[in-house]
């Protein structure tokens, strides 16, 4: 049906509370609606494809939508990066990732250290740009890592590149992969290395995110053992562990995101380009910022304006997200959401509503049909109400 599927994840971008949101402590969380309430928002692009039948936008194109649209809702425990991206390309998880609200236990702590060879500093839940602001100068002094959690399933260490080499920090990031994320389960370990003097610390792009492997087959798997080429662009290879992926794209902005978005759909022709864009909520969900969020959602716009007329008439372009973070909520953490998907095409009919789905894997086994690999374990497709 489409020989080029393009996917792309506005990572954190989610339109409402899922109905176990209380279980998560995310009632009333709205990310992209409370965001358009609290400040001005022009993102016509997007509200012209159908998100303004997912959310309410003011100012928004009443005309008949652009795109299919809908509304997916996680089937998976969980509101992380990992559960979603995993649960869009077919596994479901029956029980979430295990989090540290107190910190890692001493035993793991110890351990870790053991293994780097040197004390660490930290080991509390906290927002990441926060502790790096606190513990950054005492890092600098002894050259101890930062390590924290959050309400995910993540161990992350900080260090300053200039204390610590990037190379470095990696070896410690796979010490703490063995301890963590294959002896006690884990979701993932973050590297985020930083720069800059005391009150000016900054966040670097040479994060690297350390994934669980999928514990199922995902639609990535079952595409490269058909032959089909799938390019990440982002976060994506980091965060199936780089299984099921035939080239990957790390980026250092949402911007270069696109950029190598609108590159590689000049130079491939089939299989599926997948991009997280991460900076929704790295750099603004996380920090509660409102006005930054909305800044770089109307940039994505633009650009997205621009990306349209270059699909070709077998594209098939989706625009979905993986869990929300509302900042303007009290929390700074991911919240449990509905996410939207937007799918547009030459041969979609444009205007068609799928409603709310049941699980992200229904976009999974959408593309699963699309490329013709077979049945899924999970989700329904929608592939034949979307078509022309």
């Amino acid at each position: 049906m489409f020989q080029r599927v393009i996917v792309i994840v506005l990572d954190s971008v989610g339109i409402g509370e899922l109905p176990d949101a209380a279980l998560y402590e995310d009632q009333g969380s709205n990310t992209l609606g409370n965001i358009a309430a609290a400040v001005p928002l022009n993102i016509p692009t997007l509200a012209s494809m159908g998100m303004s039948r997912l959310v309410t936008l003011k100012n928004a194109p009443t005309s008949e939508p652009t795109a299919a649209y809908g509304r997916l809702a996680e089937k998976s425990s969980g509101k992380d990066s990992v559960t979603g991206h995993w649960e869009l390309m077919g596994v479901v998880l029956d029980r979430a990732f295990p989090t540290f609200p107190n910190g890692f236990p001493p035993e793991v702590i110890e351990q870790f250290e053991t293994r780097i060879g040197r004390k660490s500093i930290g080991n509390i839940v906290a927002s990441g740009t926060e502790i790096i602001d606190k513990l950054g100068p005492e890092h600098m002094e002894t050259g101890f890592p930062i390590v924290y959690t959050s309400a995910d399933s993540v161990f992350q260490i900080a260090a300053h590149e200039g204390i610590v080499p990037v190379p470095q920090l990696y070896e410690w990031c796979e010490a703490a992969y063995d301890i963590c994320v294959k002896g006690m389960g884990l979701g993932r370990v973050i590297a985020r290395p930083f720069i800059g003097l005391p009150g000016s610390f900054q966040r670097t792009p040479n994060r690297h995110d350390y994934a669980m492997p999928p514990t199922g087959e995902t639609l990535l798997d079952r595409l490269v053992a058909n032959g089909h080429h799938v390019t990440s662009v982002g976060k994506v290879s980091d965060l199936f562990a780089g299984r099921g992926i035939s080239t990957s794209n790390p980026t250092k902005s949402d911007a270069d995101g696109v950029d190598k978005i609108e590159s590689l759909m000049a130079t491939q022709d089939h299989g599926v380009i997948f991009c997280n864009l991460v900076d929704f909520d790295a750099v603004y969900g996380h920090r509660n910022d409102v006005s930054g969020y909305a800044a770089n959602l109307e940039r994505f716009d633009v650009r997205l304006a621009a990306l349209l007329p270059k699909l070709r008439r077998d594209d098939l372009l989706v625009i979905t997200a993986d869990h929300g973070n509302d900042p303007t909520t009290p929390s700074t953490d991911h919240s449990r959401e509905h996410v939207p998907i937007l799918l547009k095409g030459d041969r979609v009919a444009a205007g068609t509503d799928i409603g709310t789905r049941s699980t992200f894997a229904d976009l999974g086994q959408t593309l699963a049909e699309n490329f013709c690999v077979g049945t899924l374990a999970n989700g329904t497709s929608f592939l034949r109400e979307i078509m022309l």
